[in-house]
């Protein structure tokens, strides 16, 4: 059942779009004192309540915050299928620039998101993405108990950007064994574009691994945090310069989705692409294009499901080490899923949405 009472028809448009359905429930929040307008959607909760974080950003129009959130949430039902999670998809966004609103406005408009959560009964369970912090959710929780992502001193796991990373750096790894027979990136020219919350973890694991990395983000502050760390590092101006960078061996995608484009994987120079990123493929088809051109692409929802492991572990009390040997086996379900497209003749990202509809359908029938 979808709530749209009031919704502007380029709205509903955008919900009703046939290449946009099957979610089972989309609600549009509105506080009028607090500044609030969200969306939260639910794709799915055959495998149980739907599990995914809050992203807080401005977008340019209510249609495309609603269209963000109808792709990000079917995104995460297959995110937490394919990581064994007993958890839907679910996502929400929130509309707006978190840093123009002061402090005490912004604690406003959390908890009234939070009461929108709270009606939902369970079936949405939230946490952190971009534009959202461990800080916010531990407000948002001051008016639902869906909330995850929480600091350690209010019961949570606290960031789960450390688990993301190393999630997306065991696909690195399997990625690197299934080309080139050795799991290791070693020697490898690797470059991340976006060195933010997930990002600049992951650039730990590859300089501890032994590869040489280049990276990009249009925040110099954090370019900066991690040159003044790591000199050897090399920073270059943009993502375009990246992706054409002669000897690139694998460019990791850790900013906003869409970076895989008719433009862009037309330049690649790279021979696998990992990433952080949510939905990296920019429209149906670029799949076969990356394959086409020999480029071994590790799905973005199976490699980046560190982070959902961490919060669903949350709900149940959480442990680290738990969380990380869980989110160690990204390695073996993405060696799997190249075997499967191998197997089929079909493209990795294809051959991982089969394996999780399987999972999804198998759950509806029981």
């Amino acid at each position: 059942m979808t709530d749209v009472t009031g919704a502007p028809v380029d709205v509903l448009n955008t919900l009703f779009r046939s290449e946009q359905g099957g979610h089972e429930q989309v609600v549009l929040c509105q506080d009028r004192a607090s500044g609030l307008k969200a969306v939260i959607a639910i794709h799915s909760t055959a495998l149980g309540p739907a599990l995914g974080g809050t992203r807080f950003y401005p977008y340019a129009s209510d249609e495309e915050a609603v269209a963000d959130a109808l792709n990000l949430s079917r995104g995460m039902s297959y995110k937490n299928a394919m990581a064994g999670l007993d958890h839907g998809g679910g996502k929400a966004v929130i509309i707006g620039d978190p840093e123009q609103f002061e402090p005490s406005q912004k604690t406003e408009l959390l908890l009234a998101y939070g009461r929108f959560v709270d009606s939902l009964g369970g079936r949405y369970v939230t946490a952190c993405d971009v534009g959202t912090y461990v800080a916010d959710m531990d407000v948002v929780a001051r008016e639902s108990r869906w909330v995850t992502g929480r600091s350690p001193e209010n019961g949570g796991a606290g960031d789960s950007s450390v688990l993301t990373a190393y999630g997306v750096f065991q696909g690195m790894r399997a990625s690197a064994q299934h080309l080139w027979g050795d799991p290791t990136l070693r020697g490898r020219k690797v470059g991340v574009a976006g060195v933010g919350k997930v990002g600049h973890h992951l650039v730990e694991h590859l300089l501890s691994d032994g590869a040489e990395v280049m990276i990009t983000d249009v925040r110099e502050e954090s370019v900066r945090r991690i040159l003044d760390k790591h000199p050897g590092v090399t920073a270059v101006a943009d993502t375009d310069t990246l992706i054409r960078t002669e000897g690139l061996d694998v460019y990791a995608p850790c900013a906003l989705g869409g970076a895989l484009n008719d433009g862009s994987v037309a330049a690649l120079t790279a021979k696998i692409v990992c990433g952080a990123a949510n939905n990296q493929l920019a429209h149906p088809g670029v799949e076969k294009d990356i394959a086409d051109r020999g480029i071994l692409y590790a799905p973005d929802y199976v490699v980046n499901a560190g982070g959902v492991i961490q919060v669903a572990d949350e709900l149940h009390g959480f442990d680290f080490d738990r969380c990380k040997a869980k989110a160690s086996k990204i390695f073996d379900t993405t060696l799997a899923i190249f075997a499967r497209a191998k197997e089929d003749g079909i493209p990795p990202a294809a051959a991982a949405d089969r394996i999780a509809e399987q999972r999804m359908a198998d759950a509806r029938r029981r």
